[in-house]
């Protein structure tokens, strides 16, 4: 018998699993694909391109202090700055980009000669604000959603006018924020779009924290992972097998069944490996069904299933190998356009009107595009020569209404979301050589993300900190299971690549280890 079998081999699973084996428990990670790190994996898809297969840019990870604890840079693991970190293209009117800058006073600076001195002013009051709130959210990521862990994590900041006043700040929706902070359309689409990568629309209560997450790019900017998304899981691999951990691919787990001394996760290839503990990585949907494959009450398991809501997807991806980078009109530089996310929004109403049209199974009447073009900063991932653009497109419904599918959807898709690129960096479609095209069906079918959602389930207020998955669920553990842990993005704190879930599980485990009446 091991001290624990880890269920998939997504970032936070890892994480969890490098805590544990350093911790001197044998540990063991099972999972069904013959490609590790989840969607914080890189592959080849082109000759000679390493092309991320979910995530790209790293932005709450280096944070979280996880980097640091586990010393990934021991095992290969470096990030570039992405410096300017985003950059919003040239108005129609022919005002200037909107360039990020890390550094704040270069960005006021761009914003005060695209859109005048009040919203720059109005930015650095914005961003005066919201870098400690912003802060103490990343404290709070930092273990279960429990009422002292909130409070500690809140407690001491700054309330400003009032205590209501700020709590209303944090509930209130991020167009309502950005509405009673900035004039300018422009930089309130861009900053609206940045939030909205974690999934709701900007029109959803609770959301202005998301806006406000912003802020904390002026301390430390988004990070390029050198050699793809996928160099964090390969050094979190590495450090595990450092600690004597192992990893099994290609042999999905089936069921997971508990024993009196333990677990037994049976696999598709026959084995049961028998187990004191479990930590269960997986989308929490699939982890329902293992246990009901298990023997787990299905009449429970059913109860929280219904209250789950994963959503009806959030949108795709159109993977490039182009011979140029692209050049937006009005960029002084390639470089200061296409280090970071490229914010091709200018009207947040392009957001209303895709996120309607996908709650109504419908295509969005104009593809909203996130740009990335890191080659440019990480030749590392491409031939000489030869660069690489993701174009990530939110929303498309998982479920196309009208019978239609996404075999037949997904290249003239592509096609529109290419000229969404096009229209801010004319010639851009013609630098194009190659091209992988991933539908919310695709991203579901090869990394597990149920309905096509990479955060999993909807980031919606209702379903995050001591709501996510559900309250019964919150705490990384599951009634009616001992010694089962929950991580991955349908836990707290949710999508994105942080780390922080795996390290909640993995101090869970180590700590209930130490109770006499719970080793089990």
């Amino acid at each position: 018998m091991i001290d624990v079998v880890v269920v998939g081999s997504g970032h936070n699973a890892l994480v969890a699993a490098c805590y544990l084996a350093e911790a001197g428990w044998s540990v063991e990670v099972l999972e069904r694909d013959t490609v590790f790190g989840g969607a914080v994996s890189t592959v080849e898809r082109f000759p000679g391109h390493r092309v991320d297969r979910g995530s790209s840019a790293h932005i709450m990870i280096r944070h979280t202090g996880i980097l640091d604890e586990l010393d990934l840079d021991a095992h290969g693991l470096r990030y570039v700055d992405c410096d300017p970190w985003a950059f919003a293209p040239a108005g129609v009117d022919g005002a200037p980009p909107i360039v990020f800058h890390r550094d704040l006073d270069r960005t006021c600076e761009s914003i005060r000669a695209a859109c005048g001195t009040s919203d720059a002013e109005n930015y650095r009051s914005f961003t005066a604000d919201w870098a400690p709130r912003s802060a103490r959210v990343m404290r709070a990521f930092g273990g279960p959603p429990t009422g002292p862990k909130l409070l500690r994590s809140f407690w001491g900041l700054d309330v400003g006018p009032s205590p209501s006043e700020l709590s209303r700040q944090f509930l209130t929706s991020g167009n309502a924020l950005l509405d009673a902070t900035f004039r300018s359309e422009r930089l309130k689409a861009a900053l609206a779009w940045f939030g909205a990568q974690s999934g709701p629309p900007m029109s959803e209560p609770g959301t202005a924290p998301m806006v406000g997450f912003t802020a904390l790019m002026h301390t430390l900017p988004p990070g390029r992972a050198v050699g793809g998304s996928g160099a964090l899981t390969e050094a979190l691999a590495a450090k595990l097998q450092s600690d004597g951990g192992t990893i099994v691919g290609g042999d999905a787990v089936v069921a997971l069944r508990h024993a009196r001394d333990g677990w037994h996760a049976e696999t598709a290839n026959g084995r049961s490996v028998h187990a004191r503990r479990v930590v269960a990585g997986c989308h929490i949907s699939t982890t329902l069904d293992l246990l009901e494959r298990g023997g787990h009450d299905p009449t429970v398991l059913d109860s929280w299933r219904r209250r789950i809501r994963v959503g009806p997807g959030i949108g795709m991806v159109v993977r490039l190998a182009t011979n140029a980078l692209p050049r937006y009109s009005g960029a002084d530089s390639v470089a200061e356009s296409t280090s970071g996310l490229g914010l091709l929004v200018a009207d947040r109403s392009q957001l209303h009107l895709a996120h309607g049209a996908t709650l109504a199974g419908e295509l969005p009447p104009r593809p909203a595009v996130l740009a990335m073009s890191f080659s440019g900063i990480d030749p590392s991932v491409c031939p000489p020569g030869q660069h690489q653009v993701s174009l990530w497109s939110q929303w498309h419904p998982y479920a196309p209404s009208g019978g239609r599918n996404w075999d037949d959807l997904a290249e003239s898709e592509a096609d529109r979301i290419v000229a969404e690129v096009d229209a801010v960096a004319p010639g851009f479609a013609a630098s194009v050589l190659d091209r992988h095209v991933q539908t919310p069906k695709d991203l579901e079918r090869e990394m597990g993300l149920l309905g096509g959602n990479i955060m999993h389930l909807d980031m919606s207020l209702d379903q995050m900190m001591m709501w996510r998955p559900i309250p019964e669920l919150s705490g990384h553990r599951v009634p009616g299971a001992r010694g089962l842990y929950l991580t991955g993005a349908s836990t707290h704190p949710g999508g994105g690549v942080s780390g922080a879930s795996g390290r909640t599980a993995a101090r869970l485990a180590l700590s209930d280890a130490r109770l006499p009446w719970r080793r089990r």
